[in-house]
């Protein structure tokens, strides 16, 4: 059990590493391939040569005598929602870093770039269950326990199961909001509540992965253990088909994965916890910016 100054050095260390970027290449990224809700009205003023006569108020024109248009602003206010998976198998890491460790720092960065632009930001953490649930709010301090949240919450369960968070996020969450799903995916039956959620917000789709689990290294037999399930097989990993059939599988799932993102057009970037996360999730936003201007 880590004592409170270690915690509190812990979470100070990752909003610097977080903020740090936040404030140098992130810094007109997040707000330029996010739109707002919609647009407001902000004031009436005098028609001027150019502007699009469908905007001239013919009441107010009426009145003053002389043309006036309406003038809308972008509502930019938007809510963020993170849905992190801290099942068991987020605790695997072949390197120094853990999935569920890469997914608090990229869900920090988020945070941070939301906050800059004062969106308020709500968090579902969840296994088999829905763990926990803080509504979205603005604001510094909410941000750092979000952060604190996602480092040290102690789940209940142990499984993956993303049918009940995206549920429960398509319950509580009525207005259209930017949805961020960092999890590994290993996880069985989830297109629908995933297609009802792509239609009602703006979901990005963030698959965690680790090499570890996607080739088995030649070292004799072993055993395995299923860190979700529990339960432990003996493998012979210097047997070549059964290393060749284990990668097989492993890549496998990673196409049907992302063939359900594409035919859902959800957007979806993969991050490897034996990879730097930020040049990836840089790039990711910067096509989705350039597509965004396209359309």
């Amino acid at each position: 059990m880590q004592s409170v100054p270690e915690i509190l050095k812990k979470i100070r260390k990752l909003e610097l590493r977080t903020r740090r970027f936040v404030e140098t290449a992130f810094a007109g990224q997040y707000h330029s391939v996010f739109k707002g809700r919609g647009m407001n009205f902000d004031e009436f003023r005098q028609y001027d040569f150019g502007d699009e006569v469908r905007s001239i108020d013919w009441n107010v024109t009426a009145r003053m005598g002389e043309p006036y248009v309406r003038k809308y602003i972008e509502e930019r206010e938007l809510t963020v929602m993170l849905l992190i998976d801290v099942s068991e198998s987020g605790g695997y890491g072949s390197t120094n870093a853990s999935k569920r460790e890469l997914a608090a720092e990229v869900a920090c960065l988020l945070a941070f770039c939301a906050i800059r632009n004062n969106d308020k930001v709500g968090l579902i953490l969840f296994t088999d269950r829905v763990e926990l649930y803080i509504p979205p709010k603005k604001g510094r301090l909410h941000i750092l326990r979000l952060i604190r949240e996602i480092i040290y919450f102690e789940p209940v369960g142990k499984k993956t199961d993303l049918n009940k968070p995206l549920d429960f996020l398509n319950r509580v969450t009525a207005r259209r909001a930017i949805v961020f799903v960092l999890s590994d995916f290993q996880a069985q039956n989830y297109e629908r509540p995933l297609t009802i959620c792509s239609r009602r917000h703006d979901l990005i789709a963030i698959p965690i992965e680790d090499r570890g689990e996607q080739t088995l290294p030649n070292i004799g037999l072993v055993m395995v253990e299923d860190p979700e399930s529990g339960a432990i097989y003996e493998i012979d990993s210097s047997d070549g088909r059964v290393r060749s059939e284990f990668s097989k599988l492993a890549e496998q799932e990673r196409i049907d994965r992302d063939a359900l993102f594409r035919r859902k057009s959800i957007d979806s970037v993969s991050l490897r916890t034996d990879q730097d996360y930020f040049p990836v999730l840089r790039s990711f936003f910067m096509r989705r910016e350039t597509r965004l201007r396209r359309q």
